[in-house]
């Protein structure tokens, strides 16, 4: 058992550092995919992050530096935000962390050594490559049948690639039923603009075939902040009436990821969604309502954060996970995990990389293994002042908890 603190503390680092994590929710995909996966130095300088805050300093007229090639718009952001102005904000500082733990010459600054390098490997090269820089095992993908770029690959070859796995995102079935039902129609579906009882049983049965196809570990849509359930809106009828039952039966999560204010600067592109504080009270609904029924949520106002605490406190069937989007600053990510361990124990899933370029992997875990472990090391502490004694089996459960077995615990599945 360890009683003394320098002896916890070096116990934690190193079951940190060696934990092999479970990626719940990114947006990389396998090789099978082709071109939607991205990776290389200039998919990580032309992140969306970087180009937002490219436009900070720069006057350019959007659609001028749309219309680039992606190596100009890359190198346009490195001229203007790592050597014009040092590389302090979380997004650039990624894009060093990947270069470093590469091994590659970070202050010689060159953009053109970096593209050599990534020039040298091919794809499967440097997937796994950057599975074992990261420690990442495995990570879960967000696959949208709707995106006539992805559909192709799920009706021909699939993903062949074990270590990525696959979750339904139905985006635009619930955000824009009155577009998306006529795709629906396309592919067979025998559904109405309104929504009649034959069109429930119809879209019932397209997200039964989807996830049957992809295997998917869960069901997840990106929300507004004023999304609400229930309410007399196709939303909220789909989500009650045919996401729901379909969870149930399939015995997976309904994922909702809420607080996203879609193009408030529509020039940006991916680069223009805002945030917006958002009603839990449709969350506890859901999880009083339907209690066979499992949810994740992550919310992305901050201000969000202690309500969906103190709600997960209430419900078992609630997981919540991740520190989305703009809150994946260090600061920020270190409030929020110390926030729900307090309040959750060791009941929740601290991070997702939310990765949209492979090499993200690097800098998002690298990153967050940090901050966690300090947090961790600080709540061992408090119990070992309150003479609790604990042992390296221990820590090593509750590290494996935390950045894998929680996640698949819940939705009682195995690797």
């Amino acid at each position: 058992m360890i009683t003394d603190k320098q002896t916890l503390r070096e116990v934690v680092l190193r079951e940190v550092n060696n934990v092999k994590i479970t990626d719940i929710h990114t947006h990389i995909y396998a090789e099978d995919f082709g071109e939607l996966l991205l990776w290389g130095i200039d998919e990580l300088v032309t992140y969306h992050y970087l180009i937002a805050e490219y436009f900070r300093y720069s006057k350019m007229d959007y659609a001028e530096f749309f219309a680039l090639s992606k190596k100009e718009q890359a190198d346009l952001i490195w001229q203007k935000l790592f050597i014009e102005h040092s590389p302090v904000s979380e997004a650039q500082r990624g894009v060093l962390t990947v270069l470093a733990e590469l091994g590659l010459d970070v202050a010689s600054r060159d953009i053109n050594a970096y593209r050599e390098y990534f020039a040298s490997l091919s794809t499967s090269e440097y997937i796994d490559k950057v599975f074992e820089v990261s420690g990442v095992k495995n990570v879960v993908m967000t696959n949208d049948p709707f995106d006539p770029n992805e559909k192709p690959v799920w009706d021909t070859v699939g993903n062949n690639d074990p270590r990525f796995k696959a979750a339904l995102r139905v985006d635009p079935l619930l955000n824009d039923y009155a577009t998306s039902y006529k795709k629906l129609q396309e592919w067979g579906y025998d559904v109405s603009p309104d929504l009649d009882a034959k069109s429930i049983d119809e879209v019932k049965r397209f997200l039964s075939d989807w996830i049957t196809k992809m295997d998917a570990l869960y069901l997840a849509v990106s929300l507004p902040p004023t999304f609400t359930v229930p309410e007399n809106s196709l939303r909220s009828r789909i989500v009650e009436n045919c996401v729901i039952p379909v969870c149930r039966e399939h015995n997976i999560p309904f994922a909702m990821m809420i607080g996203v204010n879609k193009l408030v600067n529509y020039k940006l592109g991916l680069a223009g969604d805002s945030v917006g504080k958002a009603d839990i009270s449709t969350v506890e609904y859901l999880c009083k309502t339907y209690p066979e029924n499992k949810f994740m949520v992550t919310f992305l106002s901050k201000e969000n954060q202690h309500e969906a605490a103190i709600t997960a406190r209430k419900f078992g069937n609630l997981m919540l996970f991740g520190c989305w989007w703009y809150l994946n600053n260090p600061s920020i990510i270190d409030e929020i995990t110390r926030l729900r361990m307090e309040t959750l124990g060791l009941s929740f899933i601290p991070q997702h990389s939310d990765a949209r370029v492979l090499d993200q992997l690097i800098y998002k875990w690298s990153h967050s293994r940090k901050i966690i472990a300090e947090i961790l090391i600080d709540k061992y502490n408090d119990i070992l002042d309150a003479k609790w004694a604990i042992s390296e089996e221990e820590i090593r459960r509750d590290v494996e908890g935390l950045f894998s077995n929680n996640f698949w615990n819940f939705i009682e599945r195995t690797e």
